[in-house]
């Protein structure tokens, strides 16, 4: 669940070919939401996801570095 790009179009081979030939009008496919009130709920909650692993990622490098300058 924590990326950034679920309310975007998913890009794909086929869905690109059928844009180059404009087959079933696939122009406009975009994931969407209910109500904006839950697409921003799900971005907000997203976003943080990824601050939050970010931060997970940096404290584990920053530890793994006190413990290599110990050794």
């Amino acid at each position: 669940m924590y990326r950034t790009d679920f309310l975007f179009a998913k890009p794909s081979f086929l869905r690109g070919f059928g844009r180059a030939i404009d087959l079933r009008s696939t122009r406009n496919i975009y994931n969407d939401s209910t109500s904006e009130r839950k697409a921003d709920l799900l971005a907000l909650k997203s976003d943080w996801g990824v601050t939050g692993k970010d931060l997970r990622e940096a404290i584990d490098q920053y530890n793994g570095r006190i413990k290599r300058k110990k050794d």
